[in-house]
């Protein structure tokens, strides 16, 4: 019979085996030590709690209701560490799956760009979710507005419709990153950097 711990991540309530617990316990510390960003470093680590914890609503909607050690290892060899080094301790079979990961592009979400908007982050959002430049689609979208106004239309359109890239997670999905720790370190400092 193993122990439990009742534990708030990212908001949520989790039950936790005690091995569980102390292995993502001994994760996030390690991880906010490698982090180095000074004043963002709690919004960082908010992202990486939520994420973590939708993480753990995906696995736990299979049936089972409490949070396993081989769930916890598998999610911190997952996400790995901001620095791209291996997140186990022993140098496990995770060495290089963040800065591999980093590389590799998964399926992009459309989202609006906040941190490089001109009036809402539309532009900047379909430039993200197409993979083109910027001021191609800002061009686009002056050259529909001047011939006949539906550039203003379908700008307004998808700027009530689209959602803002708010968190970490979500810029990582609107560029096409896998959402892994080292991923989530690159978003939140492209924000704080223009």
């Amino acid at each position: 019979m193993k122990k439990v711990v009742n534990a708030g991540i990212g908001g949520r309530p989790f039950i936790l085996e005690e091995d569980a617990f102390s292995k993502l316990e001994s994760y996030l510390s390690s991880f906010k030590s490698k982090i180095n960003m000074g004043s963002q470093e709690k919004e960082v680590m908010d992202d990486l709690e939520m994420r973590i914890a939708d993480l753990f609503e995906e696995k736990l909607g299979s049936g089972s209701e409490v949070v396993t050690l081989q769930m916890v290892e598998e999610i911190i060899s997952r996400l790995g560490m901001p620095d791209g080094s291996s997140p186990f301790e022993n140098g496990g079979d995770t060495s290089s799956s963040a800065s591999a990961s980093a590389e590799s592009k998964g399926p992009r979400k459309f989202y609006r760009d906040p941190d490089d908007r001109v009036i809402g982050g539309v532009c900047s959002g379909l430039a993200q979710y197409l993979n083109i430049d910027v001021v191609l689609v800002r061009i686009l979208f002056v050259v529909f507005t001047l011939i006949g106004g539906a550039g203003i239309w379908v700008y307004i359109i998808l700027w009530i419709v689209a959602p803002r890239a708010m968190t970490a997670a979500q810029k990582c999905e609107m560029r096409g990153w896998p959402v892994t720790a080292e991923n989530i370190r690159k978003a939140s400092q492209s924000q704080y950097r223009k």
